[in-house]
């Protein structure tokens, strides 16, 4: 038994009440695309001065949760926010996971799909000063991932609003990337919940405008563009949204407050999925699709369910905390050995915090090691002042 915070400030009693779903293959192919947004696990015993430089990462338990996401039938989105992208992870490092994250894929098994960040997050944001110089930045991340085998997702990027670029200069950029693409491109609209420097995006702050802007980007080449990841957290402008998609192109739900709505669908258009929530929940989120793949709507919901409070609480404001609820739960499943990462990022949340992340991820079946979680708990805890 465990004492554990709560929002009030007392401690309450807590006994493990959940069972752990078992990780596995899926027994049938899944009919929504799914990719998981990965995190990099660091080395502390290499990490020196974490805020200043480059941080030192554990190869071998990053590549290995990988191979974990993917024996469970799911996709990887590698390199993207959910792995510090511009939080603590620099494009050095962001490409050598990449080119070790492709060189793993390639002799996996079930030949996963992997999906890469491209961005502009190597050059400052002071020498990107207009269309010409936002291009070749990412030109220069997509170069490197399409040599490396991986799909290009064209990551968001806060120069275009450092700038206050209009849709002249967004239009420029995205259709000279899209066009020239060796296969079709995933797009990025990442709210301003997920980082605030991000706020206007697509060159104005009116939703519905953005929306139609976007709209008639994909709709201009429409064949170089595999899907649009939305991470909005608004179920109904992203239903809407995907109504409006030309035919083949996809819509990844970034919404990890819906997505179990969103994924399901309403009985003419769903989701496809690209959530940093699916590496935290991989083994609800893989039996979950397996059973919608199957027409079980019923032990779909039943999955996924306990999954969305847990979810709620690890991406609440300030959203763009929640990488350290990812890495937490990491730890207390026993995939890697420590909770600290990049740029001491594991600081930006409170025990309280994560003391109801413990409590929804076991009643969700999703400590998947219990008396090691417990223990690891029990360490947090002392670590704060609660024996």
């Amino acid at each position: 038994m465990l004492k554990l915070p709560n929002a009030d400030h007392t401690l309450e009693a807590y006994s493990l009440i959940g069972t752990p779903l078992v990780p596995r293959a899926p027994r049938v192919p899944f009919t929504r695309t799914a990719f998981a947004a990965a995190h990099v696990v660091s080395d502390p015993l290499r990490e020196r001065s974490p805020w200043d430089t480059r941080p030192a990462v554990d190869w071998g338990a990053t590549l290995a949760f990988r191979q974990g996401l993917w024996d469970q039938g799911l996709g990887l989105a590698e390199a993207m926010d959910t792995a510090q992208r511009g939080m603590g992870v620099d494009w050095l490092t962001a490409k050598e996971l990449i080119e070790r994250t492709m060189a793993a894929a390639k002799v996996h098994p079930q030949k996963p799909r992997v999906a890469c960040g491209a961005g502009t997050d190597h050059v400052a944001l002071a020498d990107l000063t207009d269309a010409d110089a936002i291009l070749a930045a990412y030109e220069t991340q997509a170069s490197a991932i399409e040599a490396a085998g991986g799909q290009l997702i064209l990551m968001a990027s806060r120069a275009f609003t450092a700038i206050g670029a209009g849709r002249d200069i967004y239009r420029k950029v995205y259709r000279r990337l899209i066009d020239g693409a060796a296969e079709p491109v995933i797009l990025h609209w990442l709210g301003d919940m997920f980082d605030p420097a991000l706020a206007g995006y697509w060159g104005t702050s009116d939703v519905a405008e953005a929306s139609d802007f976007v709209l008639d980007l994909i709709g201009e080449n429409p064949g170089k563009v595999d899907g649009i990841k939305i991470s909005l957290l608004d179920q109904a402008h992203e239903e809407a949204f995907r109504a409006r998609l030309p035919s083949g192109v996809r819509l990844y739900t970034g919404d990890d407050f819906n997505y179990a709505a969103l994924i399901e669908g309403d009985g003419r258009h769903y989701s496809h999925a690209l959530l940093g929530i699916f590496a935290a929940i991989a083994p609800a989120a893989s039996q979950a699709l397996e059973a919608l793949a199957q027409g079980d709507r019923e032990t779909y919901h039943k999955l996924f369910a306990p999954t969305v409070p847990l979810s709620r609480e690890i991406f609440r404001a300030p959203t763009r905390f929640y990488k350290a609820g990812i890495a937490f739960l990491s730890w207390l499943n026993g995939t890697q050995t420590h909770f600290i990462m990049p740029a001491g990022f594991q600081s930006s949340r409170d025990i309280t915090h994560y003391a109801e992340v413990f409590r929804l991820a076991d009643q969700a079946g999703l400590l998947a090691k219990p008396d090691l979680a417990v223990h690891r708990m029990r360490t947090l805890l002392a670590l704060h002042g609660i024996e």
